[in-house]
């Protein structure tokens, strides 16, 4: 007996699931609210401007808080030696505490007031997203 005389068929592999076609135009008629205030934003109507001018103002205002962060912080530095002299002839490790604070606090100071800047920035980017692209209710 061959295996052409064979009355019982081999298992066969199974099939992958079919493909889905997603089309554009379905999701964007489901979104209409997020489509439209896109659309304001991009042809620069009043509603988009005052989006744009809102997510503007939120980042300057954030700005201008981390600028008086790093103002206040290395600023007042030097006043706070002008104002108490015994705090400015303090030495550690036989360097005094003036060098030590301006000359190598000031950049993990830095780094830390640009990475807490970023992720604020981010998150207001992240905000005007969200409420560009949320849902009409």
């Amino acid at each position: 007996m061959t295996a052409a005389d064979d009355p019982v068929p081999a298992p066969r592999a199974p099939q992958p699931p079919g493909r889905a076609r997603i089309v554009l135009a379905e999701v964007s008629r489901r979104d209409s609210r997020a489509e439209r205030t896109r659309v304001e934003l991009a042809q620069q109507t009043r509603v988009g401007e005052a989006l744009v001018r809102g997510l503007v103002r939120a980042q300057l205002a954030l700005a201008l808080r981390m600028s008086l962060v790093v103002l206040i912080g290395l600023g007042g530095l030097p006043w706070l030696f002008a104002i108490a002299p015994a705090v400015g002839r303090v030495t550690v490790f036989g360097v005094n505490l003036p060098w030590l604070l301006l000359g190598l606090a000031s950049f993990p100071f830095l780094i830390a007031v640009g990475w807490a800047y970023v992720r604020l920035a981010e998150r207001n980017e992240q905000d005007f997203t969200d409420l560009v692209q949320r849902p009409e209710r």
